[in-house]
């Protein structure tokens, strides 16, 4: 008997002629996240890829463990794969699934009959395989209706597959499907959500975050590296840029009304990222924004921030509310690090009493008072490059 784990890669199946490109890109991102694992095959058959492992070194459980988080898998299966002969599913049936089976009550037996030239009927390979399993474990009954657990025999061109508990897997689109965008990422709790959430649509991530030392701490860059890292696990790696942004914000402190401290602000982070963005070929933006979540993130706000970009801005938590992004964030492991206690750039010059109803003209004129262009291409020249690798 030799384990092998098969893939279901759902919306994948609804790309038509494009399907083809879809699964390759999905085939190579598994390869890359298993590459050290062990020695392994890849083939495509009839909407499932299989993974077959070549020697005996090779990881299963850790296959296992990252293939929950490849984006493009709908489910997946582990599976014994053996000859094409009803004596030898028999004899493996039960010693396979007898760790799935031991804390049920009841079963049923399903089996699929891909190559119409074995010998059984689907019915009758049910009623065989069901009947070994009875004998085996006599604490068992069969219910058609409603089973505790499915154990499922497929019958393919080349092996027979016995298979019972399916994995859910991370869904969406393979990262690399659906074009590249620059998330810029604060240290909180929302835009690690937001770039996972766009990397799920296969979107390729590049991350953006402004540092303001003396005021914010290496620590607090520490917590995006982090975060960052939690997230390319799905994603995978992701190129960041540290832009200096203390110069800009002492310059909006001096020289602008303080109630719009926090707008000036975001609009130059807007600038910045656009600037970066264009430059490495991303085709948009991606934010953690809320609709009135925070003072800058009213509609009217919004409005006035997306005014000095010419390209789209996603902002896939637009309708959440805190709650929704706190589930989300845990689900994919980044809370605790998010709510470790370094603060970011956006806390500093916090105005009192910051303008929910800004108006775009208020906040043109007040960077009149500002060198806009220089501010901007200074900070973009003094962005820190790294990569934040895929690591498990």
């Amino acid at each position: 008997m030799q384990e092998i784990i098969l893939i279901k890669n759902g919306e994948l199946a609804l790309k038509g002629l494009n399907r083809s490109t879809f699964e390759s890109v999905l085939v190579k991102n598994i390869k890359r996240r298993m590459q050290d694992l062990g020695s392994f095959v890849i083939s495509r058959s009839q909407s499932t890829i299989t993974i077959e492992p070549t020697d005996e070194g090779f990881d299963t459980d850790e296959a296992v463990e990252r293939l929950s988080k490849v984006f493009g898998i709908a489910a997946f299966q582990r599976a014994a794969a053996v000859e094409k002969d009803m004596d030898a599913i028999l004899a493996v049936a039960p010693a396979y699934l007898e760790a799935q089976l031991a804390d049920i009550s009841t079963f049923k037996v399903e089996a699929k009959r891909s190559d119409k030239k074995f010998p059984l009927t689907s019915p009758e390979i049910s009623r065989e395989v069901g009947g070994a399993l009875l004998g085996r474990f006599p604490h068992l009954t069969v219910d058609v209706h409603h089973p505790d657990r499915v154990v499922t025999v497929e019958i393919r061109e080349k092996k027979a597959y016995i298979r019972c508990d399916q994995i859910k897997g991370a869904g969406g689109m393979p990262v690399g499907t659906g074009g590249k965008a620059a998330l810029l990422i604060s240290g909180g709790i929302d835009s690690p959500v937001a770039g996972w959430m766009l990397a799920k649509r296969g979107i390729v991530l590049d991350a953006i975050h402004f540092a303001s030392p003396p005021f914010t701490s290496p620590q607090a860059e520490m917590k995006v590296h982090d975060l960052l890292s939690q997230v390319a696990k799905y994603s995978g790696d992701i190129g960041l840029y540290t832009v200096p942004f203390t110069e800009i914000q002492e310059q909006i402190r001096d020289n602008c009304p303080e109630e719009l401290f926090t707008l000036v602000m975001r609009r130059f982070m807007m600038r910045i990222s656009e600037r970066i963005a264009r430059r490495e070929d991303c085709a948009a933006l991606i934010t953690g924004e809320s609709v009135g979540q925070v003072a800058s993130q009213t509609m009217l706000a919004l409005g006035c921030t997306d005014a000095v970009v010419n390209m789209p801005v996603f902002r896939p938590l637009i309708g959440m509310d805190k709650d929704e992004i706190i589930i989300r964030s845990r689900q994919i492991d980044t809370f605790d690090i998010s709510i470790r206690p370094y603060e970011d750039c956006c806390t500093v010059f916090t105005p009192k009493h910051p303008r929910t109803r800004p108006k775009l003209e208020f906040l043109e004129q007040a960077e009149q008072a500002l060198d806009v262009e220089n501010l901007i291409q200074r900070a973009v020249d003094g962005a820190r490059f790294e990569i934040i690798r895929c690591t498990f």
